[in-house]
């Protein structure tokens, strides 16, 4: 009997233990990742807490308390680069919400598939490529004496425009490029949530004789709001994010006062100008106020569109 009962089946219980631990061991490589990439640089912020010198390292630099946060506030330009951040990162918010939700209202429209799967195709491929790439293609197609831009001004008979040298143009030109390379990946999401709203609405309002016009304004809009409203309230925890990348591939001296961020401040003073310290302590600033904006948006995403992570 007791032989029977040993080579019964195993418990339920027990083969469920088994498979977590297994998917548990998978997460093991991903979680090492996290944790070198993500929380050990971590350690670096007592920089911003020390008059930091490469030679001393993190235990014989002398520590001076909030000083260099002092230091920060007083910097000539730091006002100016806040500014510029927040309103180059709250240009791309608003466009970036505006435009796919347009696109994709026009491409519901499309009745032949292979159209619509085309034109699809073309405005998303932009998504996939890197700045470093755009930028050397932007800076070609945007020169002021050989780039198609300013050719087909010159044969309206404008005067070129230095587009990346230009203090007033240039956060414009950021902003629309940001959004000629990635409203085509918001496009999709707007489009899946246009599949998701009752077919037999459109039905009901043609019966009831609504244009196209009305069933976009009554039907479609509505449907899209819940995620609309989901992903700007999400999109408030990046308004400290203008773009390093684009940034950095496009900007030049001429165009520091209205171009550059928080990040490209970062990136002179720590890596050009070697002030670890002060550098740290604009970037531990940023991580503190996008900290606040983040918790802000779940909150909202919450509050609004009934989000939820945990």
């Amino acid at each position: 009997m007791s032989e029977r009962l040993q080579s019964g089946p195993v418990p339920r219980n027990s083969r469920k233990r088994k498979l977590l631990w297994s998917l548990h061991l998978m997460m093991i490589p991903g979680i090492l990742l996290v944790l070198v990439y993500d929380y050990a640089p971590m350690l670096g912020l007592v920089m911003a807490f020390q008059n930091f010198k490469p030679a001393f390292g993190f235990f014989r630099s002398e520590w001076v308390g909030l000083d260099n946060f002092r230091y920060m506030m007083e910097l000539p330009n730091i006002y100016q680069v806040v500014w510029n951040t927040l309103f180059i990162a709250t240009m791309k918010v608003v466009a970036g919400l505006a435009v796919p939700v347009l696109i994709a209202l026009l491409l519901n429209e499309i009745r032949v598939g292979a159209v619509k799967r085309g034109v699809q195709t073309l405005i998303y491929l932009p998504h996939f490529l890197s700045w470093i790439i755009l930028g050397g293609i932007l800076i070609d197609i945007l020169s002021p004496s050989k780039g198609i831009v300013n050719q087909m001004l010159q044969g309206l008979g404008f005067e070129p425009v230095f587009f990346l040298g230009e203090q007033k143009l240039f956060p414009y030109v950021l902003v629309t490029t940001d959004l000629w390379k990635e409203f085509g990946f918001s496009t999709i999401v707007y489009l899946a949530a246009l599949t998701g709203i009752n077919p037999s609405l459109y039905e009901a309002a043609v019966i009831d004789g609504a244009s196209r016009l009305r069933q976009a304004w009554h039907i479609s809009l509505p449907g899209m709001a819940p995620i609309v409203i989901l992903l700007a309230t999400l999109s408030l925890g990046q308004i400290l994010n203008a773009g390093f990348d684009q940034i950095f591939n496009l900007y030049s001296p001429p165009v520091y006062k209205t171009g550059d961020i928080i990040d490209t401040l970062v990136y002179r003073m720590g890596l050009q100008q070697a002030q670890y310290s002060l550098s740290t302590a604009v970037g531990v600033f940023k991580s503190v106020v996008s900290f606040a904006l983040i918790s802000t948006s779940y909150y909202l995403a919450y509050r609004f569109a009934n989000y939820r992570i945990f």
